[in-house]
């Protein structure tokens, strides 16, 4: 007679248990912790339903337009690196900056989303600086965030033009930022971050 293996869950639950029974009894384990807990950002009807970036993350959301552009063109200037150029930096034509610039803006956006630390909800992401970091949060991705960058993007591309900000890119990611999101009405300005006001 044949008898079947046990399941592959059955097998691994046993020294799960025995792991976390285990952790329960050595000091500093999880049983003289606090339980953590984490609850969902409170999206208000501006940050479920309007089709452009809250005000109050139009600062956030420009820092993570810069982070992508800088990225995409930085990736394709390596590229231009070859043995051979003996490391002089060579720059990106038009049409290819041009493009890349577009690409970066239409990329999915994934990896970004809403969170709330503090009472305070921010925009996190790839290239974002993170600040103090609670033990556990929880992100709200998908959604409207990805729309929402990408028209953000465009934005600056309509507004600022691809050949102004290459320029700024190749001064540095730092000139890019201020071009983008600095000066008196920049998203991250005092004037560009004021707190709404309800209508």
């Amino acid at each position: 007679m044949l008898t079947e293996p046990a399941p592959l869950t059955m097998r691994l639950s046993l020294p799960l248990i025995l792991l976390l029974l285990g952790a329960w009894a050595i000091p500093g384990g999880f049983g003289d912790r606090a339980p953590l807990t984490a609850t969902a950002p409170q999206l208000d009807d501006e940050e479920k339903y309007s089709a452009h970036m809250p005000a109050h993350l139009r600062c956030d959301a420009c820092r993570a337009v810069v982070y992508q552009m800088w990225q995409h063109l930085a990736k394709a200037e390596a590229k231009l690196h070859t043995p051979d150029s003996g490391g002089r930096r060579r720059e990106l034509s038009e049409s290819v900056y041009t493009d890349i610039l577009d690409q970066s803006c239409t990329q999915t956006w994934q990896g970004y989303g809403v969170r709330e630390v503090n009472q305070v909800k921010r925009l996190t992401g790839p290239g974002l600086s993170k600040g103090p970091e609670p033990s556990i949060s929880v992100m709200i991705t998908g959604g409207p965030w990805p729309t929402r960058l990408s028209r953000t993007c465009l934005h600056y591309l309509g507004e600022f033009g691809e050949d102004q900000i290459y320029e700024a890119h190749q001064q540095g990611r730092g000139a890019l930022e201020t071009l983008l999101c600095g000066g008196p009405q920049g998203a991250c300005s005092e004037e560009g971050t004021v707190t709404r006001t309800e209508l």
